[in-house]
Order: structure tokens, then sequence, then C-alpha cells
């Protein structure tokens, strides 16, 4: 285990001592918080340094009164905490509290340039808290977090994937699962969507905010000039988070990854009227996995030409939606959307088979959001070049049963990701076409798995239990038989 991450238990399991954190989601919004107001004390002295260098002017985008080394650890000339200066205690978190948070809340108030960094620090502690109640215990977690240093690219990675890891842990409430799709899902659904750079992508449905964060990961690799770059960091993500606590973590975790300008709002998708949206409002990826299972109002229903209770049904007319003529989009949908033959999800099969090309089908294995969720998942893939002909379908059984401790891993998703532009037909894959299809039933029923025996009738099965009773009981007569002689 590195240091970082040795640090970081640490930091956590001082928390647990503390009266306003109550379990593994309150932890990680403390931790965050604190490591985010961390990372950007030192991500703007390295731009401060940059800019001497280079005899320019540093505009911080926090007052000194407010930096991180003023209040938080402020140093003494031999660069050790000083003690005298140090606020503890009450006084520390009143400072937080009425003080601090305030201030940095205000920052989306006075902004031009909604894409700053600036107006995103507001964004984020407009809707995150301070559940750190004893001063004493916030002062250790701050001496901690200020031993951390984020100036490398090294220590900037190896920050992003404990983070990732503090938000996966999140399991323990029933919530997280809203946050979390695990890392192989997504790796997946970017590469094989390979968005290039120049390209938006969006996600209706942010949480963690992984989806965009893999994207950038994926279309940054490679030399790129400083207008890409740009366009990359403020002009190609986009999307929509409805949860508070998922708004801030998303953002959080978008900006630690050097997403500086995420265009991702704190909304509710669904509350849109799709029939408003324009093309200038499309984009040319849409990668997600929408929440399932849940029932929206009928004020929300009215916004969709079919109307449903159903999210996943809303949330699929909307991702049809905002995809551009040019567009490729891949969502995790559950199982029922494929084989569901009441009337609004027949509606909605209808239309993205006859208006938009459903080419790509992937069947997960049960147990891939475990802890989160049991229920069985496929990724669909389709774009708008056309009316779908045929369908290809490949079914994932990885080596062994999935569970919370056995998650999916990447290495899983290789031949299918070497097969998917191909299309070949294996024992895992198959192309139906779609005038076999029936009823709008696009659920994956592979031709090539074994078929079930046909079970006999209850009394066939009565009378051959019969029969292997009495066959046994004569075997048992003879084998006594032979023991007596």
């Amino acid at each position: 285990m590195s240091e970082l991450s040795n640090k970081i238990d640490q930091v956590r399991d001082i928390l647990r001592t503390d009266d306003g954190i109550s379990g593994a989601m309150d932890y990680t919004q403390a931790i965050s918080w604190v490591l985010f107001l961390k990372f950007l004390d030192d991500y703007e002295s390295s731009l401060n340094d940059e800019a001497f260098l280079e005899n320019r002017t540093y505009n911080y985008v926090i007052d000194k009164e407010h930096r991180w080394s003023t209040w938080a650890c402020p140093k003494d000339e031999n660069g050790n905490l000083d003690i005298r200066n140090a606020v503890t205690s009450d006084d520390l978190t009143d400072y937080v509290n009425q003080n601090l948070f305030p201030y940095l809340k205000s920052f989306n108030d006075d902004v031009k340039d909604v894409k700053s960094v600036r107006y995103m620090v507001g964004n984020i502690f407009g809707y995150i808290r301070n559940n750190i109640a004893n001063g004493s215990t916030l002062r250790e977690v701050l001496n901690v977090i200020d031993t951390l240093n984020f100036q490398s690219n090294d220590e900037m990675f190896e920050l992003s994937l404990i983070y990732e890891t503090l938000l996966k842990n999140m399991g323990g409430s029933s919530d997280a699962g809203e946050f979390y799709t695990p890392r192989a899902v997504i790796k997946t659904m970017v590469e094989s969507v390979n968005p290039k750079v120049g390209q938006t992508v969006y996600d209706g449905a942010v949480g963690s905010g992984g989806f965009l964060i893999q994207a950038y990961d994926h279309m940054s690799k490679g030399n790129l000039s400083t207008q890409e770059q740009e366009f990359l960091k403020r002009d190609t993500f986009f999307g929509n988070e409805k949860t508070p606590l998922g708004y801030v973590m998303g953002v959080m975790n978008m900006i630690l990854h050097g997403i500086d300008s995420p265009n991702v709002y704190k909304q509710n998708t669904l509350t849109e009227n799709i029939r408003d949206i324009q093309e200038k409002e499309r984009h040319n990826v849409i990668l997600a996995n929408p929440p399932f299972g849940g029932k929206e109002k009928s004020q929300v229903q009215q916004n969709f030409p079919v109307q449903s209770g159903a999210t996943e049904i809303l949330f699929m007319q909307h991702f049809m939606k905002m995809l551009k003529l040019d567009g490729k989009a891949s969502i995790v949908v559950p199982e029922g959307v494929l084989f569901q033959g009441n009337s609004a999800f027949k509606q909605v099969k209808q239309e993205l088979l006859e208006n938009f090309n459903l080419h790509t089908i992937l069947s997960l294995p049960a147990g891939v959001f475990l802890p989160y969720s049991g229920v069985k998942t496929n990724i669909i893939y389709f774009d708008r070049k056309g009316a779908t002909s045929d369908i290809w379908y490949y079914e994932l059984v990885p080596p062994y049963k999935l569970t919370k401790n056995k998650p999916i891993q990447f290495d899983h998703f290789k031949e299918f990701l070497d097969l998917k532009d191909k299309r070949t037909e294996t024992d895992n894959s198959w192309l139906i076409k779609v005038e076999d299809i029936k009823d709008y039933d696009i659920s994956a029923k592979n031709p090539n798995a074994a078929q079930d025996e046909e079970l006999l009738p209850p009394k066939e099965i009565l009378q051959a239990i019969r029969t292997n009773d009495k066959q046994l009981g004569e075997l048992i007569n003879h084998i006594e038989s032979l023991l007596n002689e």
C-alpha cells in the first residue's frame, strides 16, 4: 500500500470517532472537500510558480486569508506547523462553517465565466456541507492531509484512483449505486465507442463522473495542440446530475482528473421537455448508466412523447433525442427494457429500431453491479445512420461467478472488443435480422447455448423415482446377502 493510501486510511480512522460522521457516505464527503481544497492550493501554487518564471502575475482563485496555507496549516520559519497560529477546536469549526464555506459558495454569484474554476468551486460548496462536528478531529485531519503534495502527474493519478475507491466504498449506502459504475464497464464502453477530440460527450446521469473522466483519459492521449487541449477541457464534456452529493462528487472528481471546466449541471435530466431539444444542443457521443427501477410523476412524464413512470424508458427517449445525426451512443439498460412488451416499452423500441441503428447489444452477466444491485443488465449501442437491419449480440461469460469480492475485470471484455467491429459469430456471439424479431423482444437469447433438457410430466417423474427406488432396494438386498455368506 502506498504512502498516500495509508494516509487516507489514517484520515478515515480519525473521522470514525467524530459525532458528525455516521457512515461511508459521510466520511467520503468529509475527506472529499478537505482533499479538494488541499489539491486546489497545490494547483494554484504551481500556476503561480509558472507565472513567476514567465514574468507575469497569477490571479489566485482563493483570497490569501482563506487559502489553505493561512487557515488550515500555517507554517513557521522552519516549514513546520505554526501551532500558535493554527486554529483548532470550536474556533476551527466556526471558521469553516461561518466564514470559509459561505465565502467559497459566493463564487458563483459574481463570476461571469461559468466555465471558470472559480465558478465550479462556488457550485461545489453551494451543495456540500462540513459534517465534521469536532474541531479537534478536523485539526487532526488537516494535519494529515497537509503532508500530501499534489503537484506531479503520478501523485494526481494515484489521488484519482484513491478518490474513486472512496466513491466505490459508499456501498454501505443505498444511494451509492446511483454514483458508481464499475471501471471495467466504463472503460469497455469508452473504448468501443472511441470518442475523438473535437466531438462532444454527454452523460445525462453523471454520478461520480466516471464516463466523462474515462472519455477524457481516452481522448487526451497523443500530442494535442494547445487549441485541442483547451477544447477538451472546456467544451467537450456535458452532463446533468440530480442529487446534490452526486453532483459535488462528480465535479470534484472531474477537476481532480484534469477536466478544469466540466459543463455539468445540478438538475434532473428528465424535467426537460425533449420536444424542445434542437440539433445544436445534441452531442456526438452519449455514454451513460442512468438510474432504473424508479417511478416518475405524471408532470415529468409529460415531457416525453411516450409517457411512462419507468425512468429507464424516459431516459431512453431522452438519449435518443440528444444524439446528433452522426452521433454514437452506448447505454446501460436493465434486462426488462429489452423484453418487456407493454405499450410504452414497445413504442420506444419501435422508434429505436426504425429510426436508429441499434447495431450491438452486449449481454452482461448477473452480479456486475454488486453490491448495489443484482439486476441483470445489457449495454446497447446505437447510432443515427439509418434504421436497424440486424443486431450483433455478444454474451459475456466471465471465468467465475461475479461477487462483491470477485468483480468484473476489463480483461473479461477483450474478446468483445476484438470482435465488435467485425461482428464475428462465435459460441458467444450471433446476428439477428430485424425482420426475425418478434413483438419487439430484443433480449439476448444465445442460439448457440446448450438447451435445457425437456422436463418429463410429473406422473412420469414419480414413476421414474419409484423405479429407481425399487432398483436401489434390490441392489442393497443383494449386497447384504453377499456379506452374510
